[in-house]
């Protein structure tokens, strides 16, 4: 199985199913924090949901299509990270990530997405990665900031989450610009 230790607080493990119940609890307890930028989350109502989500997960990343990680903080799901999409005819590796509130301002998901990277250029011979925020999410924009990505520029309406739609930052890391 896929897991990766990133220190002696944070690691990395290929999202499967039998970690359901727990990221389910850590979805339901963050509803309202996660709900002003996630568009899914009513789709999730039960650890069944969860738990299918997570299973369809794992034939794309059989297929090279995407990649879903779950995080670890202290052996505790904190969130999660991955590449929602992977572009193998561009290398281009689109991510996505959340934390659960109580594990922001740790660094936890700059680490992680940092390792992310290392794993997209690696395993997945990715050129380039792609990190799209809400302009209006700071914490997430943080993120790609920290880790030198480029802003590009800004898409309008990107995203409809419930009755609004947010625009997003759209930020790229070329393997040749990394750290």
């Amino acid at each position: 199985m896929f897991f990766r230790e990133i220190d002696r607080d944070v690691k990395l493990s290929l999202s499967i199913p039998q970690y359901a119940e727990e990221l389910f609890e850590l979805t339901d307890k963050n509803r309202d924090f996660l709900k002003q930028w996630l568009p899914w989350l009513d789709n999730v109502q039960e650890v069944a949901d969860t738990r299918e989500f997570l299973k369809s997960q794992l034939p794309r990343f059989q297929k090279g299509q995407a990649l879903h990680i779950t995080i670890l903080y202290r052996d505790r799901i904190a969130g999660v990270v991955g590449f929602n999409q992977i572009d193998s005819i561009n290398n281009i590796g689109y991510v996505g990530y959340w934390l659960g509130e109580e594990y922001n301002g740790r660094g936890i998901m700059t680490k992680s997405v940092k390792e992310l990277i290392e794993i997209g250029y690696s395993y997945y011979s990715l050129n380039r990665i792609d990190i799209r925020c809400a302009v209006e999410n700071s914490r997430s924009r943080a993120i790609p900031e920290r880790l030198e990505f480029k802003n590009e520029g800004i898409i309008r309406n990107a995203e409809k989450v419930y009755v609004k739609y947010l625009d997003h930052v759209v930020y790229g890391l070329l393997k040749k610009d990394s750290f």
